[in-house]
């Protein structure tokens, strides 16, 4: 197991939470432009053999954020959304409910929150997760493949940001 890898999946304040710990090997500023840069995220947000073709992000409150993720099968999942919270450096929450300065994007799936903080010698944890509605949507999110998909982002998110470090 790569030794970056803490316990990588766990339930957190509410029973329909998932998430995942990491400790990045780069320091948090180089994680945070990592989240908030369209051509950064494009190179780590998803699971090889998927990749981002398009991002957007309105890092802001209300901000609107966009990713389109394609599969090899040529699949293509857009993911609309809009950050609820911005602590610069920091802290992300964000979420599906709605695509940007407050519209309804259709039904919600879950909020997302991504907090870095730092560690010794230049590293930086990392705590990704996602709140769902429901215990339903939860476990859909555990069988789309929630704990090895983020997992190999985190692991594409380490080297990237090691490399900008």
């Amino acid at each position: 197991m790569n030794e970056s890898k803490q316990d990588s999946i766990s339930q957190g304040v509410s029973p329909f939470e998932l998430s995942i710990r990491r400790t990045i090997d780069a320091p948090r500023a180089a994680v945070w432009r990592c989240w908030v840069e369209p051509s950064l995220l494009k190179q780590w947000y998803c699971p090889k053999p998927w990749f981002v073709s398009h991002a957007e992000q309105d890092v802001r409150p209300g901000g609107a954020s966009l990713v389109v993720m394609n599969g090899p099968g040529g699949e293509e999942v857009r993911n609309p959304g809009q950050f609820l919270e911005v602590v610069d450096g920091q802290r992300l929450v964000f979420t599906d409910a709605f695509s940007g300065d407050w519209h309804p994007a259709g039904k919600p799936f879950m909020v997302g929150f991504v907090e870095l903080r730092d560690l010794p010698g230049g590293k930086t944890d990392l705590h990704w997760g996602a709140r769902h509605w429901n215990a339903a949507d939860r476990d859909q999110h555990l069988a789309m493949g929630f704990e090895p998909g983020w997992n190999a982002a985190a692991d594409q998110l380490n080297q990237l940001a090691q490399s900008l470090g």
